[in-house]
């Protein structure tokens, strides 16, 4: 081979090595599809519902207290226990006198001997009263027979009348006296016979306190016996037919519902109830959430609508539930993932997948409920959306799922 021949050569193996390489870099650097999620526009049962929790409550419950002060005999009656109407819930009796001292037991003992002193001394006075009025009523017939003869005036028969009626007056003072120091005694020594402060286990009047209305016991106050104030808790009633539910609202949410809307009852621990929205509160409240941020809250209260008995089912007060709310419900609705949307020039946006690229496409919205989005117009049933698309995501970048 001659020498301008081999030059040749080497040239074409320089130049096939210079492709080789340029074709190497040229695939190396190559536009590579980006891998995206992927989700299809579908048509289907659509709900546009409210989340929230709630606590079972009864609409009206009944506290029975203590009418007046006394001394609370042992309740009986357990929590969850029925009582009918004027079922007897507890008694009460007086209140033990208060033991004495030293000081005042010789105090009482020395009013005890001068009752007994002065009842001795009314009955005296009272056999003396008697007699002068025996005598008093002897002088006065003896007198009337005389003026009967003509013996005495008229006027000396008036005075032994008068004298009479006035030792009647006088034995009737007395024998009142006797009673009322008859009274003292028996004072003095019902208050000599308190020495421990012990209630007397026999012969104390009792007042009988009845339930209200029919229901069952949802909370007992006082179990144990002792000393009460008027007014004390002892137990409370409520009806269990009355259950119902409270939820607080974001008012943003409340306003949205309204009486009578339906209402599935879910995470009581059985299968989901029915139920209905019965009152929404004109008056919200404030309520600061667990990060710390201020809410406007409305309590909305949801009657149980299920042909089932949900106290019979155990459901009771202060149980938690999950209620859905449905605001709004249809079939054959287009609809896409939530997380598909973005916002693009002021306009609602997705990125349609064609022919492995990204299209971008604006597309007009309705309802929403929480991950799921209704679509108006836009798009077509069947086609390929991108949910949660990046900032490496832009038009017609080649994209692959």
């Amino acid at each position: 081979m001659s020498e301008a021949a081999g030059r040749s050569a080497r040239r074409w193996l320089w130049l096939a090595v210079a492709l080789l390489v340029a074709g190497l870099l040229a695939w190396a650097f190559r536009p590579v599809p980006l891998e995206v999620s992927g989700a299809e526009v579908e048509r289907g049962h659509f709900v546009d519902s409210i989340h929230e929790e709630g606590r079972t409550r009864l609409r009206d419950t009944w506290n029975v207290s203590v009418p007046i002060a006394g001394y609370l005999q042992r309740v009986t009656l357990e929590v969850g226990d029925t009582v009918e109407a004027g079922q007897v819930l507890f008694r009460l009796e007086p209140s033990p006198a208060p033991a004495l001292d030293a000081r005042t037991r010789q105090q009482a003992e020395d009013a005890l001997q001068a009752a007994q002193a002065r009842l001795q001394a009314a009955q005296a006075n009272l056999e003396t009263a008697r007699a002068e009025r025996r005598f008093a009523e002897a002088e006065y017939q003896r007198y009337r027979q005389l003026h009967e003869r003509n013996l005495v005036s008229t006027a000396d028969l008036d005075q032994r009348l008068r004298e009479r009626d006035r030792q009647r007056a006088l034995e009737n003072a007395a024998a009142s006296s006797v009673e009322v120091a008859r009274f003292e005694l028996e004072g003095a020594r019902a208050m000599l016979a308190v020495t421990s402060g012990q209630r007397d286990a026999t012969g104390q009047p009792e007042l009988e306190v009845r339930a209200p209305i029919g229901g069952v016991v949802l909370t007992r106050y006082r179990c144990c016996e002792g000393s009460v104030a008027p007014g004390d808790p002892v137990v409370e009633l409520g009806r269990m037919e009355d259950l119902e539910i409270r939820a607080d609202l974001l008012s943003m949410d409340a306003v949205r519902l309204r009486p009578g809307m339906a209402v599935r009852i879910h995470g009581w621990g059985g299968d989901p109830l029915a139920g209905r929205v019965r009152r929404i509160d004109p008056a919200g409240f404030t309520r600061t959430s667990a990060l710390g941020v201020d809410e406007q809250r409305v309590p909305v209260i949801v009657d149980f609508a299920d042909t089932r008995d949900p106290a019979a089912m155990g459901l009771g007060s202060g149980f938690r539930v999950e209620l859905e709310f449905l605001v709004w419900e249809a079939d054959d609705v287009l609809q896409i993932p939530t997380s598909a949307l973005f916002r693009h020039q002021g306009e609602w946006t997705v990125f349609v997948i064609e022919a492995g690229r990204a299209v971008r496409r604006g597309v007009e919205t309705g309802r929403r409920s929480g991950l799921v989005t209704q679509v108006v117009a836009g798009l077509q049933a069947g086609e390929r959306i991108i949910t949660h698309p990046g900032q490496q995501v832009s038009e017609g970048a080649r994209v692959r799922e």
